[in-house]
């Protein structure tokens, strides 16, 4: 799909963010964990969750869909015990080894990347007393069970957190897990475990302490709104010059992007439900002393998430000033930033982590060929900002994690112009 967008119109209005696609990853994984009924409310329908669906019907889930965002899922049984190439090829889908081991006692993966992707996973599994075997480009894991263990992963992985919790829930009657991911998708998980009638202690904290129950039984959770669709529409409406409410959303999540916004002259007016952003005519990077370098870095939750760094990025070329932006979690994350230079941004891309950002630099409308998955909303809100109309290749992506996202900011006022192939 390409889409041309017209940029320099203020947005205006209200804003519905969808629930959060990683979230809703995570719970249908964990709803094949039973062969009770889990129902998911507030589902947010993308590409991604689309492809989780797809797999877990694959497995054996039963799974309707209803008009109002409603998912129900129900597994009598699980048809195999392995997932394919094809399976693995996405990252999410690495979730459904819980379920696999659960319910058939023995998992195979079948992979085609380098295992030190996935080395933390595997570790934990070993300090759990899983017997896994690597042989003929698969993995293959057998069930164990445990009265206690206490481990701690080697990395502070979304996914391997995920994954032995939902392990955990299952298998163990106590289990202490340390340096563990604590994102609002996991936090998401966790009370879906509880109500599926494990116990977690420690939610939204590296520590967790899970005693187990089996089996466990069905569940209904709704899916909080998505932060990240939440902070990047945030920062458009403030570069675009409007005034937006952003509703239904949980302002805890948002605690450090305002922190990390505010620094870069752009404040945000929160409730208990909604986010208000007031018309910005100026952005000044902050120059107090504690400031010193104005750094920008991601870290793990409850830090400023590696998923905003573009609009990040964005906001600085917008704001008087310089500000570094550290990437310190991934090395491919900046690469978006030659696109900005080519419209105009004043950006020195130290290494792979650090870029230099001087602002403020007007920019202006170019062809992009496909903006990245994780950065194409910052793309798509550096389009709404340039002078004159940017082509965008490939804008199905930005469907990937986030649910009508165009169409919703056309709500608002942007123009945008969605193109057949």
């Amino acid at each position: 799909m390409r889409i041309r967008v017209e940029g320099g119109i203020a947005l205006n209005g209200v804003y519905h963010p969808s629930g959060n696609a990683n979230t809703a990853a995570y719970l249908i994984a964990a709803a094949l964990l039973t062969d009770s009924t889990v129902t998911l409310r507030n589902f947010p329908k993308t590409s991604s969750t689309g492809v989780m669906l797809d797999i877990g019907s694959r497995l054996g889930a039963e799974i309707q869909r209803t008009d109002d965002r409603i998912v129900t899922i129900k597994t009598p049984q699980l048809s195999r015990r392995k997932l394919s190439l094809e399976e693995t090829s996405e990252t999410r889908a690495l979730l459904f080894l819980a379920p696999l081991l659960v319910r058939r006692s023995f998992a195979r993966l079948e992979v085609d990347f380098p295992l030190n992707r996935i080395r933390t996973h595997l570790d934990a599994l070993r300090d759990l007393g899983f017997d896994v075997v690597i042989s003929d480009g698969a993995v293959e894991v057998r069930e164990t069970t445990w009265d206690y263990k206490d481990i701690i992963l080697t990395q502070t992985s979304v996914t391997a957190t995920g994954i032995i919790m939902m392990l955990a829930a299952c298998f163990g009657k106590e289990t202490v897990i340390h340096n563990a991911a604590s994102e609002p998708h996991l936090q998401q998980l966790a009370h879906l475990l509880e109500l599926m009638g494990a116990q977690v202690h420690g939610v939204g904290s590296n520590m967790l302490r899970i005693f187990g129950k089996n089996p466990l039984h069905g569940a209904d959770l709704t899916i909080d709104a998505d932060h990240i669709e939440a902070a990047s529409v945030a920062a458009i409406s403030a570069l675009c010059g409007g005034r937006v409410q952003i509703s239904h959303i949980a302002p805890n999540y948002l605690r450090m992007v305002s922190k990390i916004y505010q620094r870069l002259g752009i404040l945000l007016d929160m409730d208990t439900t909604s986010v208000f952003i007031p018309k910005h005519t100026m952005l000044n990077v902050s120059n107090r002393e504690e400031d010193v370098d104005s750094s920008i870095e991601t870290a793990p939750w409850p830090g400023f998430p590696s998923d905003l760094v573009a609009i990040a990025t964005i906001i600085a070329t917008q704001a008087r000033g310089t500000s570094l932006i550290h990437e310190k979690l991934f090395s491919n994350r900046l690469l978006f930033v030659d696109k900005l230079k080519a419209m105009g941004a004043q950006i020195v891309l130290c290494d792979p982590h650090r870029a230099i950002v001087v602002g403020p630099t007007p920019l202006y409308a170019i062809y992009m060929d496909s903006p990245d998955v994780r950065s194409g909303l910052g793309m798509l809100g550096a389009a709404l900002i340039a002078k004159g109309e940017t082509v965008i290749d490939n804008a199905q992506v930005l469907g990937s994690n986030f649910e009508g996202v165009i169409q919703k900011l056309k709500g608002l006022g942007a123009k945008i112009t969605e193109e057949s192939p």
